[in-house]
Formats: structure tokens, sequence, C-alpha cells
């Protein structure tokens, strides 16, 4: 599943291509998604600019703008039909975004098409597949001041990379909380974008087991797991995400971060830092990954 880094790092593949670019059309060809593909977006997007690629959590967030308001600064238009507005595209379990200057006929994956002119005026096919159909491609009208009200977003911890963000947080975040800490950062209620795969690796960089208690962790302890989140996903976001499966970034390329892994999907291999087996466990359904000796 695209976590954070997979999408981060569509993200940035992606603006190269689609700021400033005009949607010249929208070719739906499955709204089945997690969320039915709302009806008005063939009427809605076409003669909008995308101003801005943004992210929060694991949803993409793209700005589209009429012509008049694309240089910032000017009066958004506010009548029916003509808000600003944001796409909001959540990739699931299996989803991608391929950038195509002149793409391949679609497959039976392939369920949406922004069909774009560049900055150059060139045609620009941005195409979303996804053969398991948990993503999403949704659109909103919020002010960009409104969106954290957005169902989606209202209940997302805050970015990992948030200056806010530190071992403080983390220490006053948990108290009280008696699941386990690993169980704690996937449910991306204090921080967001910490899957299975870099709540593993984290943890293992902090010298913390997984089944530990979230309230039982000192604030020393706290200190050294927001700095090992950080470095964790910063590493994997460098190293282009990680591809088990289905990801690949904007431009086709896999992510390679799994070859970096210290401990994820190493189960009875040595530990790269003290040589103990690597043991796995199950928690809430997920594969956990531990060293018992480098994590007390």
């Amino acid at each position: 599943m695209p976590e954070l880094p997979e999408v981060e790092v569509t993200r940035r593949g992606l603006l190269p291509h689609l700021e400033g670019s005009r949607i010249a059309g929208v070719a739906v060809r499955h709204r089945g998604l997690r969320w039915p593909v709302p009806e008005e977006l063939e009427a809605c997007l076409p003669g909008r600019v995308i101003r801005r690629i943004e992210r929060r959590g694991k949803y993409l967030l793209l700005e589209c703008v009429h012509e008049a308001d694309r240089a910032g600064g000017g009066q958004v238009e506010t009548d029916a039909g003509n808000e600003a507005g944001w796409l909001l595209i959540h990739l699931g379990m299996t989803g991608t975004l391929r950038v195509w200057h002149e793409p391949p006929a679609p497959g039976t994956h392939d369920h949406v098409d922004l069909l774009l002119h560049d900055t150059a005026g060139r045609p620009l096919t941005l195409r979303f597949r996804d053969p398991r159909r948990f993503g999403a491609v949704l659109w909103t009208t919020l002010p960009e001041a409104l969106l954290p009200t957005h169902p989606l977003l209202r209940n997302l911890g805050i970015e990992p990379f948030d200056p806010a963000f530190d071992g403080d947080w983390l220490y006053r975040h948990t108290r009280g909380r008696s699941a386990a800490i690993k169980t704690v950062l996937l449910s991306g209620d204090i921080v967001v974008g910490v899957g299975n795969i870099y709540c593993s690796e984290s943890l293992f960089r902090a010298g913390i087991r997984p089944t530990t208690a979230a309230g039982r962790l000192s604030r020393p302890r706290c200190d050294r797991l927001a700095a090992a989140v950080r470095e964790t996903l910063a590493l994997a976001i460098e190293r282009g995400g990680s591809t088990l499966r289905d990801f690949v970034g904007s431009d086709g390329a896999s992510g390679y971060f799994q070859l970096d892994c210290l401990v994820y999907d190493r189960a009875g291999r040595p530990c790269r830092h003290c040589a103990t087996p690597i043991r796995q466990i199950v928690q809430g359904q997920r594969s956990t990954f531990y060293c018992p000796q480098c994590q007390r």
C-alpha cells in the first residue's frame, strides 16, 4: 500500500509536469472506486489550471483554479460551478498516477484520465490506475482555510515533518494510551504517514520494542522516536519509496527503500547491528519485525 513516502514521491514527480497546466478534459471510465468519482467532475474541471499540488497525509491535493485566479492575489470566483477547488486523490492499496505525453490505450484498471496541456501547450495525460479500486478521486470547493475540516482530513494527526512534531508532542499525545506504541503510530491520529514498514523501521532506530505501551514511553524515548520517524521517512522519500507490490512513481520508476530496511521482512535473519535473529509477530493483523536485543 502506498504510504506517505510513496505519496510524497508521487507529488514531487508530478510537480514539474502538472503545475501550471490547463485541464482540457476528463475521461472517467469507472466511477466505482472507494467513493464514487463525482458526476460533476467532467463538467467542472475543464478550463481550470492546476496551480499547486499539496499533500496531507496520504492524500494528494491538486488546487484547480480558473485562469483569472491562477496568479493568486485576485478575487477568487464564487459563483455556483465557478469556485476554485481541490481535487483530492488517494492511491488506496494499489493506485498509481502516471504522466504521459503519448499515453498507451487505457487498460482495464485505468479508471480516470485528466487531459491536460502543459505550460508549453503540449498535450499531457495524467492517468489514475487502481486494480483493486480502493483509491479515490474526489472534488471539493472548500477554501484552503477550511480544508482541514473535510471529512477525510479532519481526524489526521500532525505531519511528521511539521516543526511542531517532536518528542514533546509525542510524549503529550501518548499519555494514557495503553495500546502498543506500534498500534498507536499506525492509527494516524497522533502523527500521519508512519505506515507498517516505516513503523517497524522507526521503532528499531529508536531502540523501542513495538509491544511497549505507548503511555509508558519516557520523554527521552519519545525524543528518540520522533527523530527516528523523521529520519526513516526522509530516507524512504530519498530512495523513492518502497516497492513491494504495485507502487511506482509518476514516471514509472520503482522505489528501493526496502533494500535499506533494517528489520522489516527480515524475520530469522541476523540483525544488522548485533546479529541477533530478527523476530516477526502480528499486531492488529499487520506483521511487525524487531530485534529482541536492540529493542527493549
